[in-house]
């Protein structure tokens, strides 16, 4: 009887990090006139994962106005942004493997939706994030901040 007292606290112990587990769903949207329908967004402290989820409203295809959802640290943006401008879409127009990149979503055309799920065990509570559209051009105008915590 005690092996198993002691085999059941050893399991409530296991299964404690994944009890305490929190994610967090975020919903954002795009449109033709390049915007996105927040310009912040905040996580709570608390949360160990982000499930986002990046809706097109527009009509217009992936290869005239497509969007993706890419969140670097504040001071990446712009070299990330400006590198992505020599990739492709097949890339979502991302440098391939580039450590800055935080978390992104395939770019995509109007009428889709496109998800990502990411750890925040890379955030800084209280650090400087930047969210963009790397689209070639759209980064300037698509941008807001994240902040977690």
């Amino acid at each position: 009887m005690k092996q198993w007292a002691w085999g059941a606290g050893l399991g409530a112990v296991l299964l404690a990090p994944a009890a305490t587990a929190r994610v967090c769903a975020v919903n954002i949207d795009s449109t033709d006139q390049m915007t996105f329908s927040a310009r912040e967004i905040k996580l709570a402290a608390d949360c160990t994962e982000v499930a986002l989820t990046l809706r097109h409203t527009g009509r217009m295809a992936a290869t005239a106005m497509g969007h993706n959802w890419v969140l670097t640290r504040t001071a990446d943006y712009q070299p990330v942004a400006m590198a992505g401008m020599r990739g492709t879409l097949a890339d979502s127009y991302l440098p391939k493997g580039d450590p800055r990149v935080l978390a992104h979503t395939k770019v995509i055309g109007g009428g889709q939706s496109t998800s990502v799920r990411f750890s925040t065990r890379a955030l800084q509570k209280g650090g400087d994030y930047t969210f963009f559209c790397s689209f070639p051009g759209h980064f300037a105008m698509m941008k807001g901040r994240l902040v977690f915590g």
